[in-house]
């Protein structure tokens, strides 16, 4: 008899008693899984990891949205295990499929009939005054510093590889990833980043300067943040809105690009693009040629995910991915 396989199911409490959830149970069980399922949302004090999948997992499956996905990324950090996500929430710009295509996925995962796309992680380390260790964490989406204090702005100075770029009171920033870069980033007025780019973009929130675009810095490089002795308010630091802080002035944060990587399962070779047109409904056609671009068929405009009668399911997943890997023996973990 063949050895059990081993899956992990992460969901969010209120879809538990769903149909959806106990269907797929029953079909990993069917295709030869034990199944864990984890369902709790307390999130870990900043700086403190949370207890990681049993060696024996082979992939996580998570049937909720994208706060779901980074919730079950905190289980598998620093480990070989992906993750698989079936959007259950709104956008879902991480998850690999939609929940109509549940079965589908379960016997991809079944066959192994999928890749690993490695996703980028950013690394903090927060230096608060007179300590000489710093307390460190990490993201998958972005690091977010802001006021301690919410009807006061925070005094930052900002550095790039130790070299002074600006100094500015704000609302706050955020440093993300490129799969972090359709997220709090995007709403903020920064760009969007292809997640096969290695990079980290700072934005700043509502920055009282005249010079306070949004920064891209390269692999390698790292950004520093000093909380200013006069600032209006204390600081606030937030990994992946979930793990949190307050910081006293005088801290500095350092984030750069980790030596580790999160695996994301990936079913299909379907461009980033395709899937950043079709979630975010992009208006492939402009309004002024509308008039040009009309469907064949049924005589009207093209919509954003009719633009190509040949592409791939737009619900599959993204960029170019790569071979699986561990964490690197002098990692961050």
């Amino acid at each position: 008899m063949a050895d059990t396989r081993h899956a992990v199911v992460v969901t969010h409490p209120s879809l538990r008693e769903q149909g959806v959830i106990s269907d797929a149970i029953e079909q990993l069980n069917y295709a030869g899984f034990s199944v864990t399922i984890v369902d709790n949302t307390e999130a870990p004090a900043f700086g403190m990891s949370t207890k990681a999948v049993d060696p024996d997992t082979e992939i996580v499956v998570v049937l909720g949205g994208d706060g779901t996905i980074l919730r079950a990324a905190e289980l598998i950090y620093c480990t070989d295990v992906p993750i698989l996500g079936v959007n259950l929430g709104h956008i879902g710009f991480l998850a690999e499929f939609e929940s109509f295509q549940m079965s589908e996925a379960i016997q991809r995962v079944a066959d192994h009939d999928y890749s690993i796309d490695e996703r980028m992680v950013a690394h903090a380390d927060v230096w608060l005054p007179g300590e000489s260790e710093p307390i460190s964490d990490w993201a998958l989406n972005d690091i977010t510093l802001g006021t301690a204090d919410r009807g006061k702005m925070i005094s930052l100075a900002v550095r790039v590889d130790g070299v002074a770029m600006n100094s500015y009171s704000c609302d706050g920033t955020i440093i993300s990833t490129p799969t972090g870069s359709t997220a709090y980033a995007f709403s903020a007025g920064g760009p969007v980043i292809w997640p096969n780019v290695k990079a980290l973009q700072l934005v700043p929130i509502a920055a009282h300067a005249l010079f306070a675009r949004p920064l891209i810095i390269g692999s390698g490089s790292k950004f520093t943040l000093d909380i200013m002795e006069n600032s209006p308010s204390a600081g606030w630091i937030c990994c992946d809105g979930r793990r949190q802080r307050e910081l006293p002035k005088g801290t500095r944060i350092e984030v750069r690009e980790s030596r580790d990587t999160l695996h994301l399962a990936r079913l299909s070779g379907v461009p980033f693009t395709n899937r950043l047109v079709s979630k975010f409904n992009l208006p492939v056609v402009s309004w002024r040629d509308q008039d040009h671009h009309v469907d064949r068929g049924a005589g009207r405009p093209q919509t954003s995910n009719e633009h190509n009668d040949n592409a791939p399911n737009d619900f599959a997943h993204n960029d170019t991915g790569g071979e699986a890997a561990g964490c690197a023996e002098a990692g961050d973990c």
